[in-house]
């Protein structure tokens, strides 16, 4: 089933007098349940199409769907609305709040959305369970980044959106958390994109998404993509 289309989207910027086209007229079409890695150099757009895809920015040109509704034109609350109980986003940065422990930090998904995963499943699921009592500050860059993944995948959405989500993890740990979002995507039918530098984690990709200055330079299915343990690392 189609659960994201864009049609003919475009994203310009206006700074001082001049336009940045930042997306420019990108059309294509995601299936529920894909692992989708997006591809592309520094300023590329990846981030752009992360933003518009999470309700996080409206396209100053043409359409986007999710699930057959037009979500283009929502207002600042409809869009609140649809990130609340829709999307999951794992961001480069931890955005945990320091004064809650990690248990505290997951469980605040309690108060957004009606079905979440338990903090405990999902703690176990990252390895984190024995540090649940613990606060932000006693956990490691690393740690915390977990953190952060298991409250996005709490969430129980239907779309998680990935910036490098295993940047700031070593490879093993990497490896962990790549199996647990492709898990989301192939038992619970979860959409899980990913924006990426590292070329590895495109192997495991169900469909790869190239960009470059704004355009789509590449949209590639693979039918027998990689699992974790068969990619190079």
């Amino acid at each position: 089933m189609t659960i994201i289309e864009f049609k003919n989207v475009s994203k310009i910027y206006t700074i001082g007098e001049n336009k940045l086209k930042a997306l420019d007229n990108v059309s294509f079409t995601l299936e529920e349940g894909k692992f989708i890695v997006i591809l592309g150099p520094s300023g590329a757009g990846k981030s752009t199409l992360l933003n518009l895809l999470g309700g996080l920015d409206s396209p100053s040109e043409g359409q986007i769907f999710f699930e057959g509704k037009d979500i283009s034109n929502l207002s600042n609350d409809e869009l609140a609305e649809y990130r609340a109980s829709t999307v999951g986003f794992i961001f480069q940065s931890y955005n945990l709040i320091p004064t809650l422990t990690v248990d505290e930090n997951i469980m605040l998904v309690n108060e957004i959305v009606k079905n979440p995963f338990s903090s405990k499943k999902i703690l176990k699921e990252v390895g984190l369970l024995e540090h649940k009592n613990k606060f932000p500050t006693e956990l490691s860059g690393g740690e915390q980044q977990r953190v952060s993944i298991a409250r996005a995948i709490a969430k129980n959405p239907k779309v998680l959106l990935c910036d490098e989500p295993t940047g700031a993890l070593d490879s093993e740990t990497g490896v962990k958390i790549l199996k647990l979002l492709l898990t989301m995507a192939r038992n619970y039918q979860k959409t899980i994109v990913i924006v990426t530098h590292n070329q590895n984690i495109a192997k495991m990709a169900d469909i790869v998404i190239r960009v470059k200055n704004g355009k789509i330079t590449t949209f590639l299915e693979q039918e027998t993509p990689l699992s974790a343990d068969e990619v190079e690392w």
